[in-house]
């Protein structure tokens, strides 16, 4: 039986306990890794590094417009921006277009830091609430 990496361990707890807010932060956090992966191998031209961390962030922004609930109007939006980021990802893998995956990472650096705002004011409002009148 192989002895596990404590990194690992540690970052598969870290997915399991987190909530759901967390758990978009850590998707957003990882399409922007991989988009800045894709650039360093387009770059040095590697391509299958390339394409793999391309394919891994269009997976990440997919696994975001699932989660989305459409019940909501904005929802509605979102899934069209997702949808034209991740068009943008396809397209700038095939023109091996830098300049679009900086596109589409400032798009995702930007929900990425106005979702950290909504957690940190949803936190805010909790502590709130629990003992302040």
């Amino acid at each position: 039986m192989a002895i596990n990496n404590p990194y690992q361990a540690y970052q598969e707890n870290s997915i399991t306990t987190a909530s759901p807010g967390e758990l978009t932060l850590m998707l957003y956090n990882g399409c922007l890794k991989f988009i800045k992966l894709a650039k360093k191998a387009m770059e040095e031209q590697n391509i299958e590094q390339k394409n793999m961390n391309l394919q891994k962030a269009q997976n990440i922004i997919q696994e975001l417009m699932v989660t989305l609930n459409t019940d909501i109007e904005i929802s509605k939006n979102m899934i069209a921006l997702y949808e034209y980021m991740n068009r943008r990802l396809i397209e700038a893998n095939i023109k091996q277009d830098v300049a679009i995956l900086e596109e589409v990472e400032g798009y995702i650096a930007e929900f990425r830091e106005t979702w950290k705002e909504v957690l940190r004011l949803n936190k805010v409002n909790q502590q709130g609430q629990g003992g302040q009148a």
